[in-house]
């Protein structure tokens, strides 16, 4: 046998390696808006009155809950001032869809947007590190961070959450931590997590155990479905895109 195994054998494993974990939704998660809404709601089980979309970008994710929820009230977070103005203009004869220009933390206050472009999808609160995929992050807009338990609180009277989305780049542990009493009312809620992971340094062990501590059961999107992840292992630390669903085991209906 030679010291050195083929190259051929090794792509071939390699392959064979990223379709095993792609059928179980690792990496699975590059445009897929209409499964993930769609095995959102199958797990809400109910009709939805209340969705909130946290990180909206241009609004493809606020446009497919609508498209399967033509009375759901969403209100779509997005602090980017360009994709505002495409929100802006996409919905303004909507009148259910409320656009908030903010971005979602644990703290309240002025932050830093890092991107490759103004209202890129890529942006997020950490200076990500590209350079090996040849993606210069310099562009800087400055923005405003809330945490969510006081929009909850004050714009939205503290109801219930049917549906919560969230995608912000690696910073949806944060913005968690911010959500403080409106999580126990939260019914389901979607979240992302992948090579934005590494640049924020938040592990898929970091989630299992939040969620678990506040009675939430989590299901990853697969290309067949919602499989539910009973416990955690270290190959969850899967760091191309996969989504996941978080639904409270106490279901407030």
């Amino acid at each position: 046998m030679p010291l050195t195994p083929p190259r051929v054998l090794f792509k071939l494993i390699n392959r064979v390696e990223r379709m095993a974990a792609y059928a179980q939704g690792k990496g699975y998660g590059a445009a897929t808006v209409e499964q993930e809404t769609r095995l959102l709601q199958q797990l809400l089980q109910t009709q939805a009155a209340l969705a909130v979309d946290i990180g909206g970008n241009v609004g493809t994710y606020t446009a497919e809950l609508r498209k399967r929820n033509p009375s759901l009230e969403i209100h779509t977070f997005e602090p980017s001032a360009s994709n505002i103005e495409k929100l802006t203009a996409r919905f303004q004869n909507d009148g259910l869809i409320k656009l908030v220009p903010l971005a979602l933390s644990d703290a309240a206050g002025p932050a830093t947007l890092y991107s490759n472009e103004l209202g890129s999808g890529l942006g997020s609160l950490t200076k990500r590190r590209l350079e090996h995929f040849d993606i210069p992050f310099d562009t800087k807009e400055t923005i405003n961070t809330v945490r969510f338990e006081d929009y909850w609180s004050t714009t939205l009277q503290e109801r219930q959450l049917d549906m919560v989305k969230i995608d912000i780049e690696g910073h949806e542990l944060a913005a968690l931590k911010g959500f403080g009493s409106a999580l126990d009312v939260c019914r389901v809620l979607q979240f992302e997590f992948g090579g934005c992971n590494i640049d924020t340094r938040t592990y898929f062990q970091d989630f299992w155990y939040f969620f678990k501590e506040h009675n939430f059961d989590i299901y990853r999107i697969t290309p067949f479905g919602a499989q539910s992840v009973r416990r955690y292992t270290e190959s969850d630390e899967y760091f191309t895109t996969t989504n996941y669903i978080a639904a409270n085991r106490r279901r407030p209906s």
